[in-house]
């Protein structure tokens, strides 16, 4: 045994350099894999754990359209064994807020008059804030989603305008608010004293709504009772509903994606590191191959000699793979942090760090490296001690090495190339296990890159380029209409078809449209209604088209998919308790409400209302994009009594650029640890191959070849190999990533993600990883400058 740890610490002592390169990919690997499973875990513990805590609702019903009368529903789901019901909550809806001085006009607000706390159902969680019965007057609780994207902390006052008066209300909590505070929201609940909600909107033009949350002690048998509910409304529920899975959608996409990345990359991680492990066992027995054939003869069995590459490697892997547990806590707490923080109630996520997994994770990972370990270690097994003592290696590979130096001779009479390129095609053939390697590496790395590059351009940079695919229209300035009582529609279209600056325009509504689905719950959906045309503002079709007719509709795919239709099928709907029968004309993809939305014309309306006008929010098209700005302006002076505008640009950015911020962070984050370990991988491979190649590099510099000269010719090897590895790199960036994705975006309503190539910057980026890996050549060559001819030589 102590032969056994003296050969083991003499091999980890005499490269130091390569061993500890060695043990930082192994700990990479460890990290990426530790981080992503604890990603996983928690994503959905974190939620659940907020939903039970809160006693979250499993679905939300809002009634107020006079389609059914919400104390009658109220009373019949208080009255169902082991179903929780809320009370009715009255709301007023509101458009937009401006705080710290800044007018945020994307998000509709759900004013609620909060009842005393804590509710039976969806209990509000503080995060700041004092924990009380409900707000003081004049003051109101904020979700964390809307204190987050605009930057509000408590004791910031908001101002609301209802169109008819401005009134400020400040900030006593920020709460967890599951329903409405989730990424990707469009809706945020405000919730307010009694005194002031009745002092704002007694006087308000419209009609109170109400909204209810509904908890089943067994969810799966939320079926049933909707069956028994339908019974006793002798019809389907015809007014809105928001499900558990809708709820719980976006907190966990971006985690699912950021996990299901990682995961990818830390086995990629691994087996590179296994690779390398199998790389330098088989390098190092063939260096010491006699040293190995005298040990044997002098009675060290093979066994034994094994076992010492063995035990060097398990060390290294355990030492290691700590090192990757504990940087992969740290790491991981930085990611849900991110992603996760709307669910923050107090300083910090509770953050499960699962000891039994961690471990299981450690062992299989040790396993495998001693696994590779003990296969590759068996070569010395086969070490006869005269061949080895005689050729420095066995007599087949002596004879191996003659050949090929004879073919290498004849090729070289053949081609008459310089000098440099001789050794930059040599050193590529003769090593070609680690010249694959190269190519792989250098391929993995760049599609990290240039998948990063191409979400942030895509969905970031490039979004309004973006906007139909993801099921948005894509006009130039959107208006939303803030106050009905003041709004005169005539005079606001006669302004627009005296500016010349107008190109067209559209109006959309949105209703609660319900789907019959068979012996299933019928589907509650929001409906576009718009009065102009749907190609008009941009929405876009994966098939087919957008509906022209009053008889006509086009579905969601996650819509088509739960009803089972297609183009030219009939689909029933009821709309504000309305009946039709509509033909399927088109198939779209969209994010908003994970593709469970439908489209229809204004005529559809007009079939039962023949006065009908869609009046909620005008999408406008310009003859010149860049007078954007300018045309807002001049709307928001000219009805700033009764509108709300902005351009379409400044509405994607404030949904998507924090979301989006959340996904680049990490996939930058592996796409440096890549380089850094492309960087450390070509500098243990091209440090083996010069050690391996030192007599022939002794000689190039005996008769005068300079060390830089081989030196660069070695890189420019390397270089040839890590273009071809990024070239790949771009085409698994491209191509093979966002299709490996597919079965988690479909998921939330997109059939392909839709992407913004910006081939520039793609390849700039894909080029990192050649830069990475011709600098590690460049560096371990240094051996070579510093090396004197005679000594290249004798080794």
């Amino acid at each position: 045994m102590h032969a056994i740890l003296t050969l083991c610490f003499a091999h980890i002592k005499k490269r130091k350099i390569q061993n500890v390169l060695l043990a930082i990919i192994i700990m990479l690997s460890t990290l990426l894999l530790a981080t992503s499973v604890t990603i996983l875990m928690n994503t959905n513990n974190i939620f659940e754990k907020t939903h039970h805590d809160s006693n979250g609702a499993h679905q939300i019903l809002t009634m107020g359209k006079d389609i059914h009368n919400p104390n009658t529903v109220n009373n019949w789901w208080q009255e169902q064994q082991g179903v929780s019901a809320s009370n009715l909550i009255p709301y007023r809806n509101l458009s937009g807020f401006t705080a710290n001085g800044v007018e945020t006009t994307n998000l509709y607000l759900f004013m609620m008059n909060t009842p005393k706390t804590p509710f039976v159902v969806d209990r509000l969680l503080f995060s700041e804030g004092e924990n009380q019965d409900y707000p003081t007057e004049g003051t109101i609780w904020i979700p964390t989603s809307m204190a987050t994207t605009s930057n509000i902390s408590l004791g910031d006052t908001i101002e609301f305008n209802t169109g008819e008066r401005a009134f400020s209300l400040s900030v006593s909590g920020i709460v967890v608010d599951l329903p409405y505070g989730g990424p990707f929201t469009g809706n945020a609940r405000i919730w307010m004293n009694d005194s002031d909600y009745h002092k704002q909107f007694d006087t308000m033009i419209g009609s109170e709504e109400y909204m209810m949350g509904l908890r089943f002690d067994d969810y799966q048998q939320s079926a049933n009772y909707w069956i028994e509910f339908e019974k006793f409304l002798k019809g389907p529920y015809l007014e809105s509903k928001k499900t558990y899975e809708s709820i719980a959608a976006f907190y966990l996409i971006i985690n699912k994606i950021i996990g299901f990345i990682m995961i990818a990359f830390g086995v990629a991680m691994l087996f590179i590191s296994l690779f390398i492990v199998g790389f330098s066992i088989s390098d190092a027995i063939l260096t010491n191959y006699k040293t190995i054939g005298v040990i044997n003869s002098l009675g060290l069995t093979s066994q034994k000699i094994s076992a010492t590459y063995v035990l060097q490697f398990g060390l290294l892997s355990v030492f290691s793979i700590i090192l990757g547990l504990i940087a992969s806590t740290i790491l991981s707490r930085m990611i849900i942090e991110s992603s996760l923080s709307y669910l923050k109630a107090g300083k910090h996520l509770t953050i499960i760090q699962d000891f039994r997994i961690t471990m299981l994770l450690a062992v299989i990972i040790l396993v495998i490296v001693i696994l590779t370990a003990f296969i590759y270690s068996n070569k010395a097994r086969h070490v006869k001690p005269v061949q080895a003592i005689k050729y420095g290696m066995s007599e087949y590979a002596n004879n191996k090495l003659n050949r090929h130096l004879n073919n290498s001779n004849r090729l070289s009479n053949l081609v008459h190339l310089p000098i440099q390129l001789q050794i930059s095609i040599k050193n590529i053939t003769k090593n070609m296990k680690s010249s694959i390697l190269i190519i792989v590496l250098t391929a993995i790395t760049s599609a990290i890159l240039v998948f990063s590059a191409v979400i942030y351009n895509s969905f970031i940079s490039n979004i309004k380029q973006n906007t139909p695919a993801l099921g948005y229209d894509s006009s130039h300035v959107v208006v939303e209409v803030s106050n009905d009582a003041t709004f005169s529609k005539q005079q606001f279209e006669q302004f627009l078809r005296s500016d010349d600056r107008i190109k067209n325009h559209a109006w959309l509504d949105q209703f609660t449209g319900v789907f019959p689905n068979g012996t299933n719950q019928p589907l509650n959906i929001n409906v576009d209604t718009i009065e102009g045309s749907f190609e008009d503002v941009g929405y876009g079709t994966i098939s087919g088209r957008n509906p022209v007719n009053k008889n006509e509709i086009a579905i969601g795919i996650n819509v088509a998919k739960a009803l089972h239709k297609n183009l030219g099928d009939t689909v029933e709907v009821y709309i504000e308790g309305k009946q039709h029968h509509l033909i399927v004309t088109g198939i779209y993809q969209s994010i908003a409400n994970m593709s469970k939305t439908a489209r229809i014309t204004a005529d559809v309306i007009k079939v039962y209302n023949a006065t009908y006008s869609a009046s909620e929010q005008s999408m406008i098209n310009l003859v010149d994009e860049t007078l954007s700005a300018q045309i807002v302006d001049d709307l928001n002076n000219k009805f700033k009594s009764s509108v709300k505008v902005d351009t379409q640009q400044t509405l994607l950015d404030a949904v998507y650029k924090e979301v989006i911020a959340v996904l680049i962070i990490p996939l930058s984050i592996i796409g440096i640890l890549f380089i850094a370990v492309t960087f450390i991988i070509i500098f243990i491979v091209s440090r083996i191959n010069v050690r391996k190649e030192s007599g022939t590099y002794g000689i190039f510099k005996s008769i005068g070849m300079t060390p830089n000269t081989i030196r660069w010719s070695i890189t420019f090897g390397i270089l040839l190999l890590s273009s071809l590895g990024a070239m790949f790199g771009i085409f698994i960036g491209v191509k093979v990533i966002p299709v490996a994705l597919q079965s988690i975006v479909l998921e939330y309503g997109l059939l392909e993600l839709p992407l913004v190539i910006n081939w520039p910057i793609t390849i700039g980026l894909s080029f990192l990883s050649v830069v990475a890996a011709c600098l590690g050549c460049w560096v371990s060559t240094k051996i070579i400058a510093k090396t004197s001819p005679r000594i290249l030589l004798v080794d």
